[in-house]
């Protein structure tokens, strides 16, 4: 029997009640704390008690009109922040990443720092304004267990903050012609005859993912800047996830959408209706359709 996978439960507590200002994430039975502001309240949020901790921190902003970040560590991030990085002009928020304990030492904050770096360029969304890579500290296999543990729990909570710069959207390559659609592996296709495109894409594990090999469009037809999907476009084509290959792009990744819309933008360089664009495999049924009979066929059950 194949098991469910595990739930957990993030409690977000929002300071001054307002949904834009400073808050606090933490999961239960994670020894991790997590303070979020924007630069507007960064007095106040570094007069908090936990800004005095050891930990990791993460400033948030725009450079040049791309999404850019700044990682950094410290015994005392608040202090950190204050003398070596209040003088940045780009960052609009900042996150504090500590443990409610406040027992992270020197070597856990250098070893968060690097981890996050890392994985921050091997994503790729966003430019990092951090100058080298910090080397991981010497830590005994015990503590690395822990720190990876805690960076597990980490990575779960940022994206739920809107903090997406260490989630990873591509896949593992799958062999599309040996793939057939099924319930619960449903494939779907997208063909454009006037730019010579064709797209698969599966929704798998609740994920809409096209699949390496596809093709789309070289660039944005319009300003990129106008549409969110014109943003997206530009930012899979710097993390090397569509490549050139002659007259188009071509996916060198399988790369998981947030929707069959967002899929069919990217695809056709401009502003899609993905619901009825995407069509099941060798079929003329839509997404939209196909989804209409899988509500249709749901019956009332257990949760999830």
């Amino acid at each position: 029997m194949t098991s469910r996978p595990e739930g957990r439960s993030l409690e977000l507590y929002f300071i001054d009640g307002r949904p834009d200002g400073m808050l606090t994430a933490e999961v239960f039975n994670w020894t991790g704390h997590i303070l979020m502001a924007p630069r507007t309240q960064i007095g106040t949020a570094l007069a908090r008690r936990e800004a005095r901790h050891a930990g990791a921190y993460i400033l948030l902003g725009e450079q040049g009109g791309k999404p850019t970040a700044y990682i950094g560590e410290g015994d005392d991030i608040g202090q950190r922040i204050k003398n070596h990085d209040i003088n940045k002009d780009w960052w609009t928020s900042v996150v504090l990443i500590t443990s409610a304990a406040n027992n992270l030492h020197k070597a856990h904050a250098q070893y968060l720092e690097a981890r996050l770096v890392e994985v921050a360029r091997t994503v790729g969304r966003v430019s990092l304004d951090n100058g080298n890579n910090p080397a991981r500290p010497t830590l005994s296999e015990a503590a690395t267990s822990n720190m990876e543990g805690f960076l597990d729990y980490l990575f779960m909570v940022l994206p739920a903050l809107r903090v997406d710069m260490f989630l990873e959207n591509t896949r593992p390559q799958r062999n599309v012609g040996a793939t057939t659609p099924t319930a619960a592996t449903p494939v779907f296709e997208l063909t454009s005859p006037k730019h010579g495109l064709h797209a698969t894409a599966r929704l798998e594990g609740g994920e809409f993912i096209v699949d390496a090999g596809s093709q789309a469009r070289t660039d944005w037809e319009s300003a990129r800047d106008e549409h969110t999907y014109g943003r997206l476009h530009a930012e899979l084509v710097d993390a090397g996830v569509l490549i050139l290959d002659g007259s188009h792009r071509r996916f060198a990744e399988s790369y998981a959408f947030r929707s069959p819309s967002a899929a069919a933008a990217v695809v056709f360089g401009r502003p899609a209706n993905g619901q009825v664009e995407w069509k099941m495999k060798g079929t003329s049924t839509t997404y939209k359709d196909w989804e209409a009979r899988q509500i249709g066929s749901a019956s009332p059950g257990e949760p999830g």
